[in-house]
């Protein structure tokens, strides 16, 4: 794509509307009620978003050919935009600084922009209207259920944030499997029936593959070129980068994944990526597919006796439950909540968090796919790379950046919570009752990785004993000051405390084995 497409000003503009990278939505605030005639559109590429962290190859791909291909269809729409490429010579590299010269060019009355995602962007716009002398309107971004202040007065004098309740207001909000007013089955909740382990079937749904466009092609040789010290692999990419195939995505979960969805939303399989899951995070997160419509058609094909409820309601529960909750977390806590540290964690993650080398095939699975495709699912997030980062305690930012980096759909707003809040306990149980954590037995009942690993899950002193069995248990007892008195942990605590003391102190110093290898490695980090 020419970094002059768009530029020229036929008439004169109006409204200057900066469209951000996570915002390729045709209902948009910002475009509500303009008259395309008054207005230019600038959408940036620009070298701080794109280096702020190593974001994933295959993030940074996604990203860039989904907003050509966003400015694309905005134009056959009859709107004016003015797109400045990554590799435009004349490029700032940020969004200030392309704002700045395209006022030059098109000298606008106003500026109108939906409200950032994110703390650090949100104080660029809000530093616009001084610095350009120009009226600001900064618009909420309507494609959430919750706006900001909804969500602060929820929170309001609440002892505890408990996700339950917000989503039980947001189904009643949203007008979402209810019946007279009532949840539909007579429960809000159908998690524990979520939770089976499954097994490898060919018949298995596979996700749509889409081949790379021009557009895309070039955006991974420009990817390739410039981002090479960058995390990942651009081997096969395939996933949308359009409104229109994005949609042929959903339609494939509803029609052929969804019905299992629920049953096996937390299991794990070794060579299976996707299993049940929908890979639509990526596009709800920026823009292509609106996350409410996606809701009522998943309640649609229950009604129509197409997918079970368990699925249909835990499906609904991630986006109008968590999705939305992480968001009200993450704006009402403000941008210091990145430097919560409850547990006082500070050790470097491995380096093999970004090679995927390391023996216990449970991480080295979860890892490989991660790197080979910026996916992994919640539980592999949560309960094999978060639980191993948590039991070692490894420094909860770096884990935060970790994450941001090098997954497709992670936008800061979404992802700080779920890492620091949920995964690391970072917030002192803000977020989480409990801190996420296992020994291997979890993994071993939710999935196949323990058969093909070298270590034994079911060991926890020994060679080959499986890392996470000693871990644990260390865990526990390191933190005790701050845990001991935690109600949810009252079961672990007492087991522990009815072993013998000397598989106690061989249990620590298997752990601190372990520690000390991990540390000696001189693999620390990237």
């Amino acid at each position: 794509m020419a970094a002059t497409d768009g530029r020229a000003t036929c008439s004169p503009v109006t409204i200057l509307i900066p469209v951000l990278g996570d915002q390729l939505s045709f209902d948009l605030s910002s475009l509500n009620g303009v008259d395309p005639a008054d207005a230019v559109i600038l959408m940036m590429e620009v070298a701080d978003e794109t280096t702020y962290v190593r974001h994933h190859k295959t993030k940074l791909v996604y990203i860039l050919s989904a907003m050509r291909h966003h400015a694309e269809a905005l134009r056959a729409a009859g709107w004016r935009v003015d797109y400045v490429a990554l590799d435009d010579p004349a490029n700032e590299g940020s969004f200030t600084g392309e704002m700045a010269r395209a006022i030059q060019r098109h000298a606008p009355d106003r500026i109108i922009v939906t409200e950032a995602g994110e703390w650090r962007v949100a104080a660029m716009l809000d530093s616009w209207e001084t610095l350009f002398g120009l009226p600001v309107d900064i618009r909420p971004d309507t494609r959430f259920l919750c706006s900001h202040g909804e969500f602060a007065a929820w929170a309001e004098g609440r002892k505890t944030l408990t996700m339950e309740f917000f989503y039980r207001i947001m189904r009643v909000k949203a007008e979402l499997l209810l019946d007279d007013g009532k949840p539909t089955g007579g429960r809000w909740n159908f998690d524990k029936e979520n939770r089976k382990p499954a097994r490898g079937d060919l018949l298995m749904p596979r996700p749509l593959a889409f081949a790379p466009d021009a557009i895309t092609q070039a955006v991974i040789a420009l990817v390739e070129q410039r981002f090479r010290n960058h995390p990942g692999s651009l081997d096969g990419f395939d996933y949308a980068v359009t409104a229109q195939d994005s949609e042929r995505q959903a339609a494939s979960f509803f029609s052929n994944a969804l019905p299992q969805f629920g049953d096996y939303e937390d299991a794990m399989l070794t060579g299976e990526r996707h299993l049940w899951h929908s890979i639509l995070s990526p596009y709800i997160n920026s823009g292509l597919l609106d996350p409410l419509d996606l809701c009522r058609r998943a309640e649609a094909e229950y009604r129509a006796g197409r997918a079970p409820l368990n699925s249909v309601e835990g499906y609904i529960r991630q986006i109008i439950g968590w999705r939305e909750y992480m968001r009200g977390i993450y704006w009402r806590e403000g941008p210091d909540y990145v430097d919560r540290n409850f547990l006082g964690h500070t050790r470097a993650l491995p380096g093999w968090y970004w090679t995927g080398e390391t023996d216990m095939h449970c991480l080295r699975e979860t890892l490989g796919q991660t790197l080979a495709s910026a996916h992994a699912h919640h539980i592999q997030r949560l309960m094999v790379t978060g639980n191993f980062a948590l039991l070692i305690g490894a420094d909860p930012k770096q884990v935060h950046q970790w994450y941001l980096e090098v997954y497709l759909d992670a936008y800061e707003w979404v992802e700080l919570p779920n890492t620091l809040g949920m995964s690391q306990f970072g917030d002192g149980g803000l977020l989480g009752s409990k801190p996420y954590m296992s020994s291997g037995a979890y993994i071993n009942r939710m999935s196949d990785y323990c058969r093909d690993c070298r270590y034994a899950v079911g060991k926890r002193i020994g060679e080959d004993a499986c890392p996470f069995n000693a871990l644990y248990w260390d865990f526990l007892e390191r933190h005790r000051d701050k845990l001991g008195d935690n109600n949810r942990l009252a079961m672990p605590y007492r087991t522990w405390d009815k072993m013998a003391p000397a598989d106690q102190a061989a249990t620590r110093e298997q752990a601190a084995g372990f520690l000390a290898t991990l540390d000696a490695s001189g693999d620390a980090g990237y």
